[in-house]
């Protein structure tokens, strides 16, 4: 492999506020480049368009039908979380009179224009597949979401019992009159709003009724393969909460609040304390959505316009049902027969027992040479948590140092630094009290650390730390040995079934120091400008990066060799890696991209960008792995997308795979997924994107299905 010399390249400059300034402070959000607006696609609407291609499989006839629920669940709880932070976002910019333009030539008030006016027809789309294609073709499955008077006597005597035992207690009518204020609507809440006439007084009220979410939305029917949904049970049953009164009309709402954190971290003397309270606002946050029933009456849809604060840009009228997300209950009845086949993660062939049936042993195997995992055809449990496990367990082993961004409620890898800690190892975590949405769960097991003894850090003013490290110090005969693990992916045994991520396990004593370095950096004031083979974030990653894509466009002018750049990731947004790669294209450099998600990088414009390819992978595991790929030898895995909070804001780590035998693995990867004509989508120099399919002749590639049936035969031929 082609080394580089890393030249050193210091951190980026921080302000007045002691804060790292990113590069659109200094030079607008092109970062300095002149990157005309029509090259460049616009992050909100891009991301848009890649929802469209999730709630795609949900009307695929070829995908199982409980998991089109699903894919359509996963659709509304991302366009939730959308609402959350990316709309609340712009509605704060408009609000205080924001009017920067993005690179695309948008103002903040013409991208909330241009969603509203994208997502209309997306979430009518997404009504009709529900009621008219998913939940037909469940009824002809045997499966039925019935009202209550479609039941016979026996099952609604049921039914009464089940409301009263279980429902009926946890309800709480809320009045709204001169002596009861509108009441707080908390955040993805189903609401009922309910008109009552007062039988003595004759007078109309309002009142709210909440659907609780602590109990299932869909009520199966004792002995029936019969469903009701919770809120037609409370509705029939509103006379039991307003004795005295006749229920007038019942009509479903739902709001959907800013919930994106806050944070002045300079100012917090406790970060974990200062991000407990921000979680606490985050309960009161703006609404920013209300989807209401299209039935609604005009009066009752300007009471709560009126009393929630919003206008009829932010109003969404839904026909059906409100709450989507919740039909991933649907999807898992137990109806294995309407779902895809089970998938068993399986073993490492290098980590297998060996004859005598004792496991091998992890250390002995990473030391004679690296170890390339791809999740989730690899099994997590066997490999990245075997690892770990191994390391608290093992006398030998003297410290672990691992970051946690996000992880599981009942991790394994947790307990294990938590034994490791309690046999006297010295453990340190860094979990990242930031990761969006995870922030209550991280504080959680931050404490629990903390109790057993593990050294807890909290990361750096302002930077997450997203980097996926582990690193082993073990005493073997030799000296100090260092084991080491540089993933995509978080430490996180359920997600790892679901995602698809990559990762190293390497004893490289260069990348052993390299991580002593990082996380010097993470725990203390060491300030390490240049790594010896990693490529870190906001170090020397970008420097790098642009360095390599520069080779190439060098190389393919000089005839040394033919210029090729490709890569895999989540999101490519990044103004002056796309201006690179506008400059490679135009000097002949050819580019595949895979990007599953945002991308902000305009493919196939003449003399601009024609030797671009992009890419999106879209099946039944979420794309995670990112995959960097220039000339024939230099090949990178590691946490980091190409968008200006991954390069300038985060703390991220690349490792080079130099082993030719996994390079060459990790190069087949690339190959099948721009093969794959069942699950890739075409980006267009429009914006649009066009879904591939087999042309005449052609065989049929799912790239996710091949990688499990090669992991399949490799696990059966031993084949390391």
């Amino acid at each position: 492999m082609t080394q580089l010399a890393s030249p050193a390249h210091p951190l980026p400059p921080r302000g007045p506020d002691g804060r790292f300034r990113r590069p659109e402070d200094e030079a607008g959000e092109n970062g300095g480049e002149q990157v005309s607006a029509d090259l460049y696609l616009n992050r909100e609407l891009s991301w848009l368009e890649f929802n469209r291609r999730v709630l795609t499989l949900a009307t695929d006839a070829s995908v199982p039908l409980l998991e089109r629920f699903r894919f359509l669940s996963i659709f509304h709880s991302n366009l939730d979380e959308f609402f959350m932070v990316r709309v609340a976002g712009l509605k704060q910019q408009v609000a205080a009179g924001v009017t920067k333009r993005t690179a695309d030539g948008r103002t903040p008030s013409e991208q909330l224009e241009a969603i509203a006016e994208r997502l209309h027809p997306m979430i009518t789309t997404a009504q009709e597949t529900l009621h008219g294609q998913l939940l037909p073709l469940l009824e002809r499955a045997g499966i039925r979401i019935v009202g209550l008077g479609d039941l016979d006597e026996s099952q609604r005597i049921s039914l009464d019992r089940y409301f009263e035992d279980e429902v009926f207690p946890v309800l709480t009518p809320l009045a709204v009159d001169p002596g009861h204020p509108f009441p707080y609507i908390s955040n993805l809440s189903l609401s009922l709003a309910v008109t009552v006439r007062d039988r003595r007084t004759d007078e109309r009220r309002f009142a709210r009724v909440k659907v609780p979410g602590v109990l299932p939305r869909f009520i199966e029917v004792e002995g029936e393969p019969l469903l009701v949904p919770l809120e037609d049970l409370v509705v029939a049953r509103l006379g039991r909460l307003f004795p005295g009164t006749d229920v007038i009309d019942a009509y479903a709402f739902r709001v959907t609040r800013n919930a994106d954190l806050d944070l002045e971290e300079d100012e917090a003397e406790d970060l974990l304390l200062a991000i407990e309270q921000e979680l606490r606002r985050r309960r009161f946050g703006a609404v920013v959505r209300l989807e209401i029933d299209e039935a609604m009456p005009t009066w009752l849809v300007e009471l709560l316009k009126e009393e929630l604060e919003l206008t009829d840009d932010d109003v969404y009228p839904v026909e059906g049902m409100l709450g989507v997300a919740d039909v991933a209950g649907l999807a898992d009845l137990n109806r294995p027969d309407l779902r895809y086949e089970p998938w068993s993660p399986v073993p490492h062939p290098a980590l297998r027992s060996g004859p005598d049936g004792e496991p091998a042993d992890i250390f002995s195997v990473i030391s004679e040479g690296d170890l390339l995992v791809h999740h989730p055809y690899d099994s997590f449990e066997h490999t990245v948590g075997r690892l770990i496990a191994a390391a608290s367990d093992d006398p030998d082993v003297l410290a672990i140092k691992q970051t946690l961004y996000r992880t599981a409620g009942d991790s394994p890898i947790v307990q294990a630094l938590i034994r490791a800690a309690d046999s006297g190892k010295q453990v340190v975590a860094l979990v990242e009290l930031k990761a969006r949405f995870d922030e209550e769960a991280n504080i959680v097991w931050a404490r629990e650390l903390e109790k057993a003894g593990v050294h807890v850090v909290y990361g750096l003013v302002g930077l997450k730390t997203h980097t996926k490290t582990s690193l082993i110090v073990r005493r073997e005969e030799g000296g100090i040995r260092r084991y080491c693990h540089i993933g995509t992916g978080n430490y996180n045994h359920k997600t790892a079934r679901i995602y698809t991520d990559l990762g190293l396990l390497t004893a490289d004593p260069a990348i052993g120091g390299d991580l002593t370095d990082l996380f010097n950096f993470l725990t203390g004031y060491a300030r390490h400008e240049s790594y010896r083979k990693l490529l870190v974030a906001p170090v020397s990653l970008r420097d790098r990066v642009t360095r390599l894509v520069d080779r190439e466009i060098e190389a393919q002018r000089s005839g040394e060799r033919r210029g090729v750049i490709r890569a895999k990731m989540n999101s490519l947004l990044d103004p002056r890696l796309i201006a690179k790669l506008y400059e490679a294209s135009q000097a002949g450099v050819q580019i595949d991209l895979v990007v599953r998600g945002i991308c902000a990088l305009r493919p196939g414009v003449p003399e601009v960008s024609d030797r671009i390819r992009v890419v999106s992978i879209v099946g039944r595991f979420l794309e995670h792995a990112r995959i960097l790929q220039f000339g024939p030898d230099d090949v990178f895995i590691g946490s980091a997308d190409w968008m200006p909070r991954n390069l300038d804001r985060r703390v991220e780590a690349m490792t080079p795979i130099e082993d030719p035998e996994l390079r060459a693995e990790l190069l087949s990867t690339l190959d099948l997924m721009l093969a794959d004509n069942a699950n890739a989508w075409h980006l267009e120099a429009d914006g649009s994107w066009r879904r591939r399919v087999p042309e005449d002749g052609e065989a049929r590639r799912d790239s996710q299905a091949e990688l499990m049936a090669a992991a399949q035969a490799r696990a059966a031929n031993g084949d390391g």
